[in-house]
């Protein structure tokens, strides 16, 4: 992998913040875009800026064929059967949505159990919560095992009234993998639906759907060098077909009349009401065929060298608690005796973004025994040097206010 061609491609790697060249090291919130990303969305504002679906005429068709061209991509990229099963959405937290109220709501009944565990993002949690309350089904709470999700852990709170387990693939914090293909095995074999968010997956390792045996997996664009407003949801298609839109409006119905008759299109159409986002999916597809041209296979291997090397670096200082020194994604830790947002203000200063906070998984307090945390999150276009200059920062964090003051 050329690392200097490839952060050539990046604009906003050229930039500096607090005076100091950017070390961008939080890339689980949004990564930086190509600039092969922005000419084709470029591209089609300026050249080639119709509706979809709507016209009959070339400048539409032009638009049609890069549009599903995009879904194209996606299908390929996560290696899906049919294309019919990629539902262009407003990112991973709307794909969610559209699980938990389009078949969530029409699937559960009084009693029945939703596995969730406490490491899930507040998007794969609050619509299950809000479910719950409406259907009378029950949340129940996978245990971790070491901060990770485990088949044991699925197991040891599965009955005969679980319904549907959901799980992040990467937690956004813990960085674990859950062993998804396991998971999903036991779970058909009880005729449990599992639902995959993928937000924290898809941009970093190989995704084949048919492989695990997904039955929905939900993922966003701008977490893997596309837009932000353009996300995934992909389903089995007879289980899109069972699922309800959870928006109507034009585009998505065949026809309907006075009489409150509706026929609705068949997936992925009758999903996606109104004007899509036409650009953020064109944007969407151009991230995937970078992504592919650079090779998810190099890019994963990539990511474990900067991981083992950051874990590394940091285990050999004494002021730094790592909570997650295991495991493939983002690194969760807090510089001792200092208050989580101070210490991302002391890495703002010294030009290194990094994430502070609960990090959209609030309910994990209950599992670390501390609030917040500080995250640092690679991706392949990151370097050992910064990592480097980052783990410095580290150690000023001994003399929090000498190191803004002094």
């Amino acid at each position: 992998m050329d690392i200097e061609k490839i952060r050539n491609d990046f604009p906003m790697l050229k930039t500096k913040m607090q005076g100091h060249d950017l070390i961008y090291l939080d890339n689980g919130a949004t990564t930086l875009k190509p600039k092969a990303v922005a000419d084709a969305i470029y591209e089609y504002l300026t050249c080639y800026s119709g509706n979809a679906h709507r016209g009959d005429y070339d400048l539409s068709h032009t638009v049609d064929t890069a549009f599903e061209n995009a879904r194209e991509d996606v299908r390929r990229f996560i290696n899906a059967k049919r294309v019919e099963e990629i539902v262009f959405t407003a990112g991973a937290t709307d794909s969610l949505n559209m699980v938990a109220y389009g078949y969530g709501l029409t699937h559960l009944h009084e009693g029945d159990e939703i596995i969730l565990n406490v490491a899930e993002h507040a998007s794969n949690t609050l619509p299950w919560f809000d479910v719950a309350k409406k259907t009378g089904a029950k949340i129940v709470y996978a245990p971790l095992t070491d901060g990770c999700v485990t088949l044991e852990g699925i197991k040891s709170v599965t009955t005969d009234k679980t319904k549907i387990i959901s799980v992040a693939i990467v937690s956004n914090v813990m960085g674990y993998v859950a062993p998804v293909k396991e998971i999903i095995k036991f779970a058909h074999e009880h005729d449990i639906i599992v639902v995959c968010d993928g937000a924290q997956s898809v941009p970093h390792h190989i995704t084949d759907v048919i492989a695990d045996d997904i039955d929905f997996l939900a993922f966003s664009g701008h977490k893997m060098c596309g837009p932000t407003g353009i996300g995934v949801l992909y389903g089995k298609y007879h289980l899109l077909d069972e699922t309800s839109p959870t928006r109507y409006g034009g585009g998505s119905n065949a026809r309907y009349k006075s009489n409150l008759e509706v026929d609705m299109k068949k997936p992925p159409y009758k999903f996606e009401s109104g004007t899509p986002n036409i650009e953020g999916a064109i944007g969407l597809g151009a991230a995937i065929r970078y992504l592919e041209g650079i090779g998810m296979k190099d890019i994963m291997e990539r990511e474990a060298k900067l991981r083992a090397y950051a874990i590394e670096k940091l285990k050999a200082l004494d002021n730094i608690t790592i909570y997650n020194e295991n495991g493939t994604g983002a690194i969760a830790f807090n510089i001792n005796n200092v208050f989580a947002q101070d210490g991302a203000s002391l890495f703002n200063a010294n030009g290194v973004a990094v994430r502070a906070g609960e990090h959209c998984a609030k309910l994990l307090d209950e599992y670390l025994g501390v609030r917040t945390t500080l995250r640092a999150s690679f991706y392949f276009y990151n370097t050992e040097e910064e990592i480097d200059a980052f783990v410095e920062v580290c150690k000023k964090g001994d003399d929090f206010l000498d190191a803004f003051f002094g």
